[in-house]
């Protein structure tokens, strides 16, 4: 079967998307929607009619001669290991998946909603810092991470295999590092990014290493 994603390079979400499917060793089609330029193209009708909310990723893909469409990051990881277990992104202990699911939720709910470009672009209309805002809720989520993640994390956040969780926390420390976030005192969190950086699935889909990706040489 093969995909098509909706992306764009720096997305966190849209990066959570392609280290899954880079670890599940699927085949897809890349299409780039610029966030940014010419008003952003997820405000287009075209995108729209993917995703109403006008956002990425989507995951598209053909299925019994229908088209089918998927937006929200952690709803198609949860498609992706459901429909292609092996090699896997949660860890077969209930208990363990459940806390897996838990560490990228801190990210996905209580992080990158508060550094999103919409949520951004309110807090500058309101005449606030819009950095200095993003920068305290994604210092406060790292620092619930490290803490949720004391007892279980191993090489990775849940033992010493990568999980829905390491898909969801390398992209939120890029993003940590672009609004200037000291990330000293969570060196547990950057250990397992270093872990994850060795693994080919990862290191492709980085921000860095995108057709779209601005600033190449």
């Amino acid at each position: 079967m093969s995909y098509t994603l909706y992306n764009f390079f720096r997305s966190s979400a849209s990066w959570r998307v392609r280290i899954a499917l880079g670890w599940k060793r699927l085949e897809y089609r890349y299409v780039p929607v610029h966030l940014v330029k010419d008003g952003g193209g997820q405000h287009s009708p075209e995108h729209r009619a993917r995703n109403p909310m006008a956002q990425v990723p989507v995951l598209e893909w053909e299925e019994g001669g229908q088209k089918r469409q998927l937006a929200q990051s952690l709803a198609i990881l949860e498609l992706l290991e459901a429909r292609h277990p092996s090699p896997p992104l949660l860890p077969k202990d209930p208990y363990l998946a459940g806390r897996a699911r838990m560490l990228a939720e801190i990210v996905n709910a209580g992080i990158q909603p508060f550094q999103n470009l919409t949520t951004l672009a309110k807090v500058r209309a309101l005449g606030g810092d819009d950095r200095a805002f993003a920068r305290d809720f994604i210092a406060a989520g790292l620092s619930a991470y490290e803490a949720s993640a004391s007892d279980v994390a191993g090489h990775f956040s849940v033992g010493d295999a990568p999980s829905f969780a390491d898909v969801c926390l390398v992209p939120q420390l890029n993003a940590a590092r672009r609004f200037g976030v000291d990330l000293g005192p969570f060196a547990r969190l950057v250990a397992i990014e270093a872990h994850c950086a060795q693994l080919p699935a990862f290191a492709a889909a980085h921000a860095d290493n995108q057709i779209d990706t601005e600033g190449k040489p």
